[in-house]
Protein backbone atom coordinates (compact mmCIF):
# COMPACT_ATOMS: atom_id res chain seq x y z
CA UNK A 1 0.00 0.00 0.00
CA UNK A 2 2.84 2.35 0.98
CA UNK A 3 3.63 2.58 -2.91
CA UNK A 4 0.59 2.74 -4.36
CA UNK A 5 -1.27 5.07 -2.05
CA UNK A 6 0.03 8.59 -1.32
CA UNK A 7 2.50 10.98 -2.83
CA UNK A 8 6.27 10.65 -1.50
CA UNK A 9 6.50 13.49 -0.07
CA UNK A 10 3.41 13.42 2.44
CA UNK A 11 5.67 10.60 3.90
CA UNK A 12 8.38 13.45 5.12
CA UNK A 13 5.41 15.51 6.16
CA UNK A 14 4.47 16.07 9.61
CA UNK A 15 1.24 14.56 10.57
CA UNK A 16 -0.41 17.81 10.39
CA UNK A 17 0.29 18.66 6.71
CA UNK A 18 -0.27 15.16 5.46
CA UNK A 19 -3.95 15.35 6.88
CA UNK A 20 -4.14 19.09 5.45
CA UNK A 21 -2.89 18.09 2.02
CA UNK A 22 -5.74 14.94 1.76
CA UNK A 23 -8.11 17.46 3.34
CA UNK A 24 -7.89 19.73 0.49
CA UNK A 25 -7.59 16.98 -2.49
CA UNK A 26 -10.33 17.34 -4.71
CA UNK A 27 -12.68 14.91 -5.10
CA UNK A 28 -12.94 13.05 -8.76
CA UNK A 29 -15.64 11.53 -10.29
CA UNK A 30 -14.39 8.29 -12.28
CA UNK A 31 -15.45 6.88 -15.58
CA UNK A 32 -14.20 3.87 -17.76
CA UNK A 33 -12.83 5.30 -20.77
CA UNK A 34 -14.23 2.07 -22.82
CA UNK A 35 -17.65 2.31 -21.95
CA UNK A 36 -18.39 5.06 -20.03
CA UNK A 37 -19.41 3.25 -17.05
CA UNK A 38 -19.85 5.18 -13.66
CA UNK A 39 -16.24 3.70 -11.79
CA UNK A 40 -16.49 6.09 -8.45
CA UNK A 41 -17.72 8.62 -7.57
CA UNK A 42 -15.38 9.60 -4.15
CA UNK A 43 -12.14 9.17 -6.17
CA UNK A 44 -8.81 10.43 -5.67
CA UNK A 45 -5.33 11.50 -7.14
CA UNK A 46 -2.46 9.31 -6.71
CA UNK A 47 1.55 8.16 -7.38
CA UNK A 48 2.63 5.09 -7.68
CA UNK A 49 5.50 5.17 -5.24
CA UNK A 50 7.33 2.59 -6.62
CA UNK A 51 7.43 4.40 -10.12
CA UNK A 52 5.90 8.20 -9.47
CA UNK A 53 5.98 8.33 -13.52
CA UNK A 54 2.64 6.21 -12.93
CA UNK A 55 -0.41 8.03 -11.68
CA UNK A 56 -3.37 6.21 -10.12
CA UNK A 57 -7.06 7.07 -8.78
CA UNK A 58 -7.55 5.37 -5.13
CA UNK A 59 -10.96 5.75 -3.53
CA UNK A 60 -12.43 4.38 -0.16
CA UNK A 61 -15.95 3.42 -1.79
CA UNK A 62 -16.73 2.51 -5.39
CA UNK A 63 -20.14 2.72 -6.22
CA UNK A 64 -22.38 -0.25 -5.91
CA UNK A 65 -22.37 -2.77 -9.46
CA UNK A 66 -19.74 -0.47 -10.79
CA UNK A 67 -16.75 -3.04 -11.14
CA UNK A 68 -15.96 -6.10 -10.26
CA UNK A 69 -13.40 -8.53 -8.69
CA UNK A 70 -11.37 -11.02 -10.95
CA UNK A 71 -9.58 -13.59 -11.32
CA UNK A 72 -7.27 -14.73 -7.46
CA UNK A 73 -5.40 -12.62 -4.81
CA UNK A 74 -1.97 -12.44 -5.77
CA UNK A 75 0.90 -10.12 -3.92
CA UNK A 76 3.19 -7.61 -5.60
CA UNK A 77 7.17 -7.75 -5.63
CA UNK A 78 7.34 -4.52 -3.41
CA UNK A 79 5.65 -5.63 -0.08
CA UNK A 80 3.22 -8.75 1.24
CA UNK A 81 -0.06 -6.56 0.24
CA UNK A 82 -2.58 -9.13 -1.24
CA UNK A 83 -4.41 -7.35 -4.32
CA UNK A 84 -6.86 -8.45 -7.09
CA UNK A 85 -7.91 -7.22 -10.35
CA UNK A 86 -10.78 -4.80 -11.11
CA UNK A 87 -12.86 -4.95 -14.43
CA UNK A 88 -15.22 -2.58 -15.09
CA UNK A 89 -18.53 -3.95 -14.36
CA UNK A 90 -20.02 -2.33 -17.69
CA UNK A 91 -17.83 -3.69 -20.52
CA UNK A 92 -15.52 -6.41 -18.67
CA UNK A 93 -12.18 -4.06 -19.27
CA UNK A 94 -9.39 -4.55 -16.33
CA UNK A 95 -9.42 -0.93 -14.94
CA UNK A 96 -7.49 -1.74 -11.84
CA UNK A 97 -7.14 -3.32 -8.44
CA UNK A 98 -8.21 -3.73 -5.02
CA UNK A 99 -6.49 -4.12 -2.11
CA UNK A 100 -7.84 -7.21 -0.55
CA UNK A 101 -5.19 -7.61 2.69
CA UNK A 102 -2.66 -4.92 3.35
CA UNK A 103 0.35 -6.16 4.69
CA UNK A 104 1.75 -4.79 8.46
CA UNK A 105 4.56 -2.54 6.62
CA UNK A 106 1.88 -0.85 4.39
CA UNK A 107 -0.64 -0.14 7.58
CA UNK A 108 2.06 1.04 9.44
CA UNK A 109 3.02 3.52 6.96
CA UNK A 110 1.43 6.92 5.63
CA UNK A 111 -1.55 5.76 3.77
CA UNK A 112 -5.11 7.51 2.86
CA UNK A 113 -6.87 4.71 3.43
CA UNK A 114 -8.30 3.61 0.12
CA UNK A 115 -8.10 0.46 -0.83
CA UNK A 116 -9.48 0.90 -4.02
CA UNK A 117 -7.12 2.06 -7.47
CA UNK A 118 -7.51 2.78 -10.94
CA UNK A 119 -5.22 2.93 -13.51
CA UNK A 120 -5.23 6.42 -14.90
CA UNK A 121 -5.16 5.05 -18.51
CA UNK A 122 -8.18 3.15 -17.97
CA UNK A 123 -10.45 5.96 -16.71
CA UNK A 124 -11.63 9.26 -17.38
CA UNK A 125 -11.25 11.86 -14.58
CA UNK A 126 -14.27 14.97 -13.94
CA UNK A 127 -14.03 16.48 -10.84
CA UNK A 128 -16.77 16.63 -8.69
CA UNK A 129 -19.04 19.61 -7.05
CA UNK A 130 -20.73 19.65 -3.96
CA UNK A 131 -24.16 19.85 -3.26
CA UNK A 132 -24.77 23.45 -4.50
CA UNK A 133 -23.18 22.47 -8.39
CA UNK A 134 -21.08 25.92 -7.91
CA UNK A 135 -17.97 24.74 -5.95
CA UNK A 136 -15.67 21.99 -6.67
CA UNK A 137 -15.46 19.18 -4.17
CA UNK A 138 -12.82 18.60 -1.57
CA UNK A 139 -12.11 15.95 0.83
CA UNK A 140 -12.37 17.61 3.70
CA UNK A 141 -16.11 18.62 2.87
CA UNK A 142 -17.27 14.94 1.41
CA UNK A 143 -20.57 13.64 3.39
CA UNK A 144 -19.82 10.85 5.55
CA UNK A 145 -19.10 7.83 3.58
CA UNK A 146 -22.77 6.04 4.38
CA UNK A 147 -24.31 9.28 3.73
CA UNK A 148 -22.33 9.43 0.03
CA UNK A 149 -23.51 5.77 -0.02
CA UNK A 150 -27.26 6.85 0.11
CA UNK A 151 -26.91 9.67 -2.45
CA UNK A 152 -24.81 7.33 -4.92
CA UNK A 153 -26.95 4.37 -4.99
CA UNK A 154 -29.94 7.19 -5.90
CA UNK A 155 -27.89 8.56 -8.39
CA UNK A 156 -26.50 5.32 -9.81
CA UNK A 157 -28.68 3.62 -12.26
CA UNK A 158 -28.59 -0.55 -11.55
CA UNK A 159 -27.08 -2.05 -14.20
CA UNK A 160 -27.01 -5.81 -14.75
CA UNK A 161 -23.08 -7.11 -14.45
CA UNK A 162 -21.90 -8.48 -17.66
CA UNK A 163 -20.55 -11.07 -15.52
CA UNK A 164 -23.17 -13.23 -13.85
CA UNK A 165 -22.33 -15.34 -11.61
CA UNK A 166 -24.25 -19.18 -11.35
CA UNK A 167 -22.91 -21.57 -9.04
CA UNK A 168 -22.05 -24.34 -12.31
CA UNK A 169 -20.03 -21.90 -13.84
CA UNK A 170 -17.87 -21.53 -10.78
CA UNK A 171 -17.20 -24.83 -10.66
CA UNK A 172 -16.43 -24.96 -14.41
Amino acid sequence: LQHYFIQSNLRKMPRFNQTQTFFSKKVVKLECRHCMNILCWRGMRAILLADTSITLHSTDLPPPNAVEMSGDDYCTSNCDCHIRDLVCAGCGNQVGYHVTLPCRSCMDSCNNGHFWMFHSVECQEFERMDDSGEKLLIWGNLPPTHEDLQKLKEKTPRRQSIFPLYPVECIR
